[in-house]
């Protein structure tokens, strides 16, 4: 395994590094900040969607640790530093390209969803008159899966990583208990969600002042709680969170509010490891995450429809472009609603779904003059979701290993009760199953029955963690993004950015993106898409979502923190979609 060191150029949202072969005499290590370049040392990059997060993440590289461990120690900060949606509560996917001596290595997906409770019920969410209760399955305690941030990232370090537990998650449990100053957004963001959070004594104790008052920029906000489960863990594992005294406050907390979630919910649950779902575009393997995620299987079969077009042709962001991609998301969602699950209970089929025979087939029905209308397109039949709540990171080390991590409460902040005594939220995730057979959910989804509720059963997601590996078998791209609905099509995009139209990351991150997922039948577009293109789309037959004035004005809320690497140099990406995210390296 090659010595390297790298030369960091870097400002807040990006970051490049240059990796060189080293004699065997390693140089003294520097730490790099934003505001100077260039500086030297061994390392690799995070970046996340917060900066302290992301400097924890940098700070293990520095000390010798790999992608694996950078990540985890990065996910726990992240509970503390974001806690609308970095959680000890939740729960996610990672996936995982580690090298062995040789050079060699596979792509690995830990899939640590929540599960639904025991005690669940194909019906819990609907009332009396057979309608769908939001305020049940989105707002109550009952809402709550089974969490599975703390076991899967142990599990992930434990497997995959070279350091201690304890060393890894110091830094989180000093975050918690001596504070960091509150950045603009996550003042923000208590404002915004404060009305939520007010319903729980306990949620208004973890995140306001003593007296109800914001925290503003600048000021200290410490979490003694959360410091005391992290040390829980640090110091017994996962016994430290799903046994002991952090369940039982769990418990007591699920038991005071209606929740469903018992003993031996946690100490039954566990992570699995999945076999990624992979494709080949351009000659790139791009591996993403299979169900219960539903990015991974659409993204390879949007590819694999887009890859018999000649897409550089037409013109990054062009009508005739984004004709093409709205009409392969248009099919692709509808697949989605029919056919996609749990599947250690429901057959998915993924081959047949990301197979070079049904692209071919769903590329034979585009019109590429005409918009389709969704209600004329049904999910196969001929064979045998997040908002800004969720958050997704990145992670290279100096030897190429890459990590993808998207985990999450569902909504900002979850259900907005927390676990008395024990310093985080609970999640509300239980309403990312299909709560009624074509009744869609919070994002706009519609489920059928392969994600009706099960005891035991993990969500659908749209959380779509992506590694890209070149012909050489190099990691050159992570990737991934937020955003609920968006995230499949949001990933989607950022691949193809870099991949099709040769973009450095941070121009492929920040470039106007666009999203359509079958229902309703809108065309979501940033601001940024030339309103003429707007225009000849809507003379297509798309209809695009307007404002009450008839500006084309939606955010599509993508927060893509990705790196990329040609062997030589790491390229991070912060999206600028969020003020606070950050790309470090050191």
């Amino acid at each position: 395994m090659r010595r390297l060191f790298l030369t960091f150029s870097c400002s807040v949202l990006s970051c490049v590094a240059h990796a060189h072969d080293v004699p065997a005499e390693k140089p003294p290590a520097v730490t790099f900040d934003s505001r100077i370049s260039p500086v030297v040392s061994e390392a690799g990059m995070v970046v996340a969607q917060d900066a302290i997060a992301a400097e924890v993440g940098r700070d293990i590289l520095a000390q010798g640790g790999n992608a694996v461990d950078a990540a985890v120690a990065t996910g726990f900060a992240l509970a503390v530093t974001h806690p609308q949606a970095g959680n000890l509560g939740g729960g996610g996917f990672m996936m995982v390209s580690l090298y062995d001596e040789n050079g060699d290595g596979d792509v690995i997906a830990i899939d640590f969803r929540e599960m639904a409770p025991a005690s669940a019920t194909r019906d819990m969410f609907l009332g009396e008159d057979g309608e769908v209760d939001r305020d049940v399955s989105w707002y109550s305690h009952q809402s709550a899966g089974v969490p599975g941030t703390v076991m899967g990232l142990l599990d992930a370090l434990e497997t995959y990583g070279t350091m201690d537990r304890k060393e890894v998650m110091a830094p989180a449990i000093r975050l918690a208990d001596n504070g960091f100053p509150v950045s603009y957004s996550l003042s923000a963001s208590f404002l915004e969600y404060k009305d939520t959070l007010a319903n729980d004594p306990s949620s208004m104790d973890y995140f306001f002042k003593p007296d109800g008052e914001l925290y503003v920029v600048g000021d200290v906000l410490k979490q003694k709680h959360l410091a005391g489960t992290l040390r829980r863990i640090s110091s017994k594992g996962r016994v430290g969170f799903y046994g002991g005294k952090t369940a039982d406050l769990i418990v007591a907390e699920m038991a005071d509010g209606g929740g469903l979630i018992t003993h031996n919910d946690l100490e039954n649950y566990e992570t699995v490891i999945r076999e990624p779902v992979s494709g080949n575009y351009r000659g790139y393997e791009v591996y993403s995450m299979p169900p219960p995620s539903s990015g991974g299987i659409h993204i390879v079969q949007m590819l694999g429809v887009l890859e018999g077009y000649d897409l550089r042709s037409d013109g990054h962001n062009s009508a005739a472009y984004l004709h093409k991609l709205i009409e392969v998301m248009r099919r692709a969602y509808a697949d989605r609603s029919k056919h996609l699950g749990d599947p250690d209970f429901y057959d998915v089929p993924v081959k047949e779904l990301t197979g070079e025979a049904y692209a071919k087939k769903l590329r034979e029905d585009i019109d590429l003059k005409k918009a389709s209308r969704s209600s004329d397109i049904a999910p196969a039949t001929h064979f045998a979701d997040e908002q800004p709540a969720t958050t997704h990171y990145s992670v290279m080390d100096k030897w190429g290993n890459a990590v993808s991590v998207t985990y999450t409460l569902n909504f900002s902040y979850g259900s907005g009760h927390s676990v008395d005594g024990a310093g985080f939220l609970l999640n509300n995730e239980m309403d990312d199953f299909s709560s009624k057979p074509g009744v869609p959910n919070y994002y706009g989804l519609i489920g059928a029955e392969a994600n009706a509720i099960e005891p035991r059963k993990r969500p659908l997601s749209s959380m779509s963690p992506t590694i890209v590996r070149n012909k050489d078998g190099l990691n050159v791209l992570v990737t991934g993004s937020i955003g609920g609905s968006t995230i499949i099509t949001q990933t989607l995009q950022v691949i193809l950015n870099v991949v099709e139209f040769d973009m450095n990351v941070q121009a492929a991150v920040q470039a106007p993106r666009m999203h359509h997922q079958w229902l309703p039948d809108l065309v979501f577009v940033e601001p940024g898409i030339n309103i003429d293109t707007v225009r000849i789309l809507e003379s297509m037959g798309h209809s695009i979502s307007r404002e009450d004035d008839g500006a084309v004005t939606r955010n599509i809320n993508g927060r893509a923190n990705s790196i990329a690497w040609d062997g030589l140099y790491f390229y991070g990406a912060a999206d600028g979609r969020d003020p606070k995210g950050a790309a470090k390296g050191n």
